[in-house]
């Protein structure tokens, strides 16, 4: 039988989905990866059957593709097409490549890259959004700031917007990162100083909505949840975790656990009523359960932990089975698991000689891709312990020189495919189930 707390965990889980399916607009059905971190923003594929276990040699490469430029982006995909971006030709390009065969299909420029005195570049420079696809085009912002509507068919430009010139924002010191969030009809996006976050119609580039909370911009992807019929925008900057009102403007709820003065990255991510955010340099994690009384929203923090606990510097962290899964710099660097309601590390486990990892979810699994070594490591989901299933290591890394970066690219699961970036470098494996 269930024990009271995990019977609670698995209803929160639950009421989790439920609320995904009502306050997301589901962009897309099968199995594709649309946006940055998946369906739902939260590192979860779309249901699709997947090897459970790999060759000793690791899944059967697909295709590769050696000239998708100089940066951090991950790759989109919705059906026969991937899109993804980089530096190339002095330019910050949008990048479409047929998903079947690696051919690149078609290229879109948002503007000229990086000259490297922008912003601090000794980490690397080049685009760091994941594009998003919704409907019949393409957004995408460039490290500069330039975000762009793009034609999904054949890369022809639309609109484009400066966060800089047109809404006074400034260019974090690492330049800007977010991959944008599309809600209803509107552009979420952050160009940070007064108007922290605004949103602009779709079809046009027009603002049409904004909020008077102020803050720099930092490096998170903004991600919605309707709480009780009050609709959110969760997201972090140097204050910590955000929660704004996604139709006034108003902000919410403020917790200062996670803000730090370096650089906040990791997206937040809910499960039920607990609202989950971890960020590096000495912040640890923390959680708010969220109530609603009367239309009105607070937020009471459960705990924060900061010490050899969940310490996650830009890889994300995905919440299974009540448990968070995800890289932490702490304790020299391991993967690790971690109650959500109690904040409890359940384990942790040093893999190889990753320093930081993003991860991604697929049918019931962890796909753990380490920043040093470029392994994708297979493993089980588990409260109890760290259980590799396979691992595939990238054939070939960048030629370029990475300075003081490393492999950032976050993986992608997709039509049954395994894709990972490094810099220019796209490699695609095949992990269908029964090939």
């Amino acid at each position: 039988m269930l024990s009271p707390t995990r019977k609670q965990s698995l209803l929160r889980l639950l009421g989790s989905s439920l609320a995904f399916a009502s306050s997301f607009a589901t962009l897309h059905a099968g199995d594709d990866w649309a946006q940055w971190r998946g369906p739902n923003r939260d590192g979860h594929a779309a249901e699709q059957s997947l090897l459970k276990k790999w060759p000793e040699n690791g899944p059967k490469p697909a295709w590769s593709f050696g000239n998708a430029g100089i940066g951090y982006s991950s790759v989109s995909v919705e059906g026969k097409f991937l899109y993804t971006m980089g530096k190339r030709d002095n330019e910050n390009q949008l990048i479409c490549l047929d998903v079947k065969t690696g051919k690149e299909k078609w290229k879109s420029s948002l503007g000229p890259a990086s000259t490297g005195k922008e912003y601090l570049s000794g980490w690397g420079d080049g685009p760091r959004c994941s594009p998003t696809i919704e409907g019949d085009f393409v957004y995408a912002l460039c490290d500069l700031g330039v975000l762009g509507c793009f034609k999904k068919s054949d890369g022809a430009k639309v609109w484009t917007v400066n966060l800089v010139s047109d809404f006074g924002g400034t260019i974090p010191k690492w330049g800007y990162s977010e991959s944008v969030l599309i809600d209803g009809d509107r552009v979420i996006v952050t160009p940070g100083g007064k108007n922290f976050l605004v949103g602009l119609d779709k079809k046009t580039g027009k603002k049409n909505w904004e909020t008077s909370f102020s803050a720099g911009a930092q490096y998170v992807s903004v991600i919605k949840h309707v709480f009780q019929d009050v609709p959110v925008y969760l997201t972090a900057c140097d204050q910590g975790l955000v929660g704004i009102h996604a139709t006034t403007g108003e902000l919410l709820f403020k917790n200062g656990s996670t803000g730090n003065g370096v650089a906040v990255i990791p997206t937040p991510i809910v499960s039920g009523d607990i609202v989950y955010h971890s960020s590096a340099y000495k912040a640890g994690n923390a959680a708010v359960k969220i109530s609603v009384s009367n239309g009105k929203l607070s937020a009471k923090e459960l705990y924060h932990e900061a010490k050899e606990s969940m310490e996650n510097h830009h890889g994300g962290y995905i919440v299974h089975d009540g448990a968070i899964f995800g890289f932490s710099k702490a304790l020299r660097g391991v993967w690790m698991a971690q109650d959500i309601e109690t904040g409890k590390v359940l384990w942790s486990k040093k893999v190889g000689k990753a320093t930081s990892g993003s991860i991604a979810f697929a049918d019931g699994l962890l796909y753990c891709y380490d920043d040093q070594e470029g392994v994708c490591y297979l493993a089980k989901a588990s409260r109890e312990g760290w259980e590799e299933l396979g691992k595939v290591a990238l054939p070939e890394q960048t030629a370029s020189d990475r300075k003081q970066g490393a492999i950032w690219a976050h993986p992608v699961i997709a039509g049954q495919k395994l894709f990972i970036r490094d810099q220019e470098k796209i490699f695609a494996f095949d992990i269908a189930a029964g090939r």
